[in-house]
C-alpha cells in the first residue's frame, strides 16, 4: 500500500512538473478567429521576470489586425503607438491605412505571484490566410524583460508569442 501511494505521488509530481511550463507562458484566452472577424484578444500574464513583479506590458500588432482599441486597466497608463499599415483595409466602407501597432500597459505593478489579463480588440483583416497569427508581448520588470516574442510555432519554444489559430470562413470555431 505505501509502494502504491509513493508511486502514484511520484507520478503526480512528475505530471504536474512537466505540466506547469506549459501554463508559464504568455497566452491568448480565445484560442481561434476567423479572417474578416472581430476578434477579443484577452492577454494571460502568468508570472514577472523571475521573482520581480512585471511593470510594463507591450503586445505589438502585426499587419493584417486593424480597428485595434485597448481596453484601459485600473492601475496601469495606457499608451497607443500608431503607424501606417503595409495594406489598407475596409472598415465598414472607409479605408484604413494606418493604425495601432503597439499597445503599452506601463507603471502598473504585477507581483511575480499573480496573474492578470489585458485586453484589446480588433478585426483580422478578410485576406488573412488560416493559420497561427501572433502577438509577440514583452513583460518588462525592474531589471530585465520576458520577449514572449517567437512566431515560429516551433514544438517546445521557449519563449513563443501568444497566438490564435485563424481557421477557414466555415468552420466551426471552439
Amino acid at each position: 500500500m505505501i509502494r502504491t501511494f509513493a508511486r502514484a505521488a511520484v507520478a503526480v509530481a512528475t505530471f504536474t512538473a512537466l505540466a506547469v511550463p506549459a501554463f508559464a507562458h504568455v497566452t491568448l484566452e480565445t484560442q481561434q478567429a476567423k479572417p474578416g472577424s472581430t476578434y477579443k484578444a484577452i492577454v494571460r500574464v502568468p508570472h514577472g521576470c523571475g521573482t520581480e513583479a512585471t511593470n510594463v506590458v507591450r503586445v505589438q500588432i502585426p499587419e493584417g489586425f486593424y480597428n485595434v482599441k485597448p481596453m484601459p486597466k485600473a492601475g496601469w497608463t495606457l499608451e497607443t503607438v500608431t503607424a501606417p499599415y503595409a495594406n489598407s483595409y475596409d472598415n465598414h466602407g472607409s479605408t484604413v491605412s494606418e493604425g495601432v501597432t503597439e499597445i503599452v500597459w506601463s507603471g502598473g505593478e504585477l507581483p511575480n505571484e499573480y496573474y492578470d489579463e489585458f485586453v484589446f480588440r480588433g478585426t483580422f483583416a478578410a485576406t488573412l490566410e488560416p493559420g497561427q497569427f501572433y502577438f509577440p508581448t514583452i513583460q518588462e520588470c525592474a531589471n530585465g524583460e520576458e520577449a514572449w516574442i517567437d512566431v515560429t510555432g516551433a514544438p517546445g519554444a521557449e519563449m513563443p508569442a501568444p497566438g490564435v489559430e485563424l481557421i477557414p470562413a466555415g468552420a466551426a470555431s471552439h
